[in-house]
C-alpha cells in the first residue's frame, strides 16, 4: 500500500454503514487494515446482510481474519491484534465491546497507545445512546433534514452522505488520525468517541453561524442555499435533464446573466428575496429553451458557476473528471478514486474487496501461531478460512 499512512495498522471489527467507509478512507490513504469479520452464516444471512457484506468498493484494500467472536480462543486473537496495531475502529452498540471482552479497557491494558475508535449513531453517552436509529434518524435530530427539501412538502429524505458518511465515517477518521498524531507525543492512545449526531451538527456550523445574524430562516426554502434563489438551484431542460446553477457571488451572477443573454432589469434585485419565485420562473423558462448539453456548451468552464447533473452512469465520462482520473475502474467495477491527493507520498486504488476470511491463516501466523494450532481452530469453528476446513 501506498501514501501518507503507510505504516499504520489498523484493526476494523466488521460492521455496515459508516465504520466500513471510515475504514476504505484509511486504508485508501496506505494504511494496512486488517477486517475481522464474522463466520459467515451457511444460509447467507438475511438479503440486507447479503447486500452489505462485502461490498467490492466500500471494502476495498483490506485483509481479513474471520473468527467466532463469542469463543474465549477469538476474543484472545483480537487481543493480540490489538497489542501490535495502532488503532481499531469498530461500530457496534455501546458496550458490546465491553461486553464481548474487547472494549477500550481490554484493548489498551494489552497496548496503551492504542487509538480506539467508536463509531455510533447517537453517542457513547445520552438519553438515545442504547437505541436502534440509521442515518436519516441522527441528521433529523442534528436540524439538517428539517433544512432540506420544498417548503410545501415533507423533508427530503437525502441520501446517506451528510450522517453515514460526511457526519460519521469521515469525522470518525479524522479523529483516528488526530489521536494518532497525539499518541506520537504523548506515548498514550485515546477512546476516540464518534456520534453521528454530533458530525451531522458540525455540518450545520455555518448554517448555524448565519442564523445567528439573522441571515438564514429555520423554514425550508427560504434561504439562499436550499432551493429558494433563482441562482443557486437546479433547473430543468429542453432535453429533460438538468443543469445546476450556483452563481452566488455578484460578478459571478452578471456573468451567468450576460452569457444567458438576460437584458430583463429585474434580475438586478438578485437578493431581494420577495423577488425571487418571479426570477425563478423566468430562469426555468430560458433553461427549458435548449438541452441540458446545449447549456453546457455556452456556460460550463466559465466563472458563470454552471454544470450539468450528471447520473452516477455518466460522471466517469465527464472530461473533468477523467483528467483527473476521478473514477477508476477495477475488476469491471467503475468507482472513485481514493481522495485527497497528497504530493509526495501519492495514494493508489487498494486491491478490491476479500473474501471473508481470505487472509486467517496468514494473519494467524503473524501471531505465531502454528499450522497445527490454525487447523484445530478452524476444525473448531473459532476461525474461518476460504477453502478451509
Amino acid at each position: 500500500m501506498s501514501g501518507p499512512l503507510q505504516g499504520v495498522t489498523v484493526i476494523e471489527l466488521a460492521g455496515i454503514g459508516p465504520g466500513p467507509f471510515a475504514g476504505m478512507m484509511l486504508a485508501d490513504m496506505g494504511a494496512d487494515v486488517i477486517r475481522v469479520d464474522r463466520i459467515p452464516s451457511p444460509s447467507g444471512g438475511s438479503a440486507l446482510e447479503a447486500l452489505m457484506r462485502n461490498d467490492s468498493v466500500v471494502d476495498r484494500g483490506r485483509r481479513s481474519i474471520a473468527l467466532n467472536i463469542k469463543d474465549p480462543r477469538a476474543v484472545e486473537t483480537v487481543l493480540q491484534l490489538a497489542t501490535s496495531a495502532d488503532t481499531l475502529i469498530e461500530g457496534f452498540r455501546p458496550g458490546v465491546t465491553e461486553k464481548l471482552g474487547i472494549g477500550p479497557k481490554d484493548c489498551m491494558a494489552r497496548n496503551p497507545r492504542l487509538v480506539y475508535g467508536r463509531m455510533t449513531g447517537w453517542g457513547q453517552t445520552g438519553p438515545q445512546a442504547h437505541a436502534a436509529g440509521h442515518d436519516l434518524n441522527y441528521i433529523a435530530l442534528s436540524g439538517a433534514v428539517h433544512a432540506m427539501g420544498p417548503a410545501d412538502r415533507v423533508p427530503a429524505v437525502p441520501l446517506n452522505l451528510v450522517g453515514d458518511y460526511g457526519g460519521g465515517a469521515m469525522l470518525l477518521a479524522l479523529g483516528v488520525v488526530a489521536a494518532l498524531y497525539e499518541a506520537q507525543r504523548s506515548g498514550q492512545g485515546h477512546v476516540v468517541d464518534a456520534a453521528i449526531t454530533d458530525g451531522a451538527a458540525v455540518l450545520m456550523a455555518a448554517q448555524c453561524g448565519m442564523k445567528a445574524k439573522g441571515f438564514w430562516q429555520d423554514q425550508r426554502e427560504s434561504n439562499f442555499l436550499d432551493g429558494s434563489a433563482h441562482f443557486y438551484g437546479n433547473y430543468l431542460c429542453a432535453d429533460g435533464r438538468y443543469l445546476s446553477v450556483g452563481a452566488i457571488e455578484p460578478q459571478f451572477y452578471r456573468l451567468l446573466l450576460e452569457k444567458c443573454g438576460v437584458t430583463d432589469t429585474h434580475f438586478s434585485q438578485q437578493w431581494e428575496r420577495s423577488e425571487w419565485p418571479a426570477l425563478k420562473d423566468r430562469l426555468s423558462a430560458l433553461f427549458l429553451r435548449k438541452g441540458r448539453d446545449e447549456w453546457c456548451e455556452v456556460l460550463e468552464g466559465s466563472d458563470a458557476c454552471v454544470a450539468a447533473v450528471l447520473s452516477m452512469s455518466e460522471a466517469p465520462a465527464h472530461p473533468h473528471n477523467r483528467a483527473r482520473g476521478t473514477f477508476l475502474e477495477q475488476d469491471g467495477v467503475v468507482q472513485p478514486a481514493p481522495a485527497p491527493r497528497f504530493d509526495r507520498t501519492p495514494g493508489a486504488l487498494p486491491p478490491a474487496a476479500p473474501a471473508i476470511g481470505r487472509d486467517t491463516a496468514a494473519i494467524l501466523r503473524t501471531l505465531s501461531r502454528s499450522d497445527a494450532e490454525i487447523e484445530a481452530l478452524l476444525d473448531a469453528g473459532v476461525v474461518y478460512e476460504v477453502g478451509g476446513s
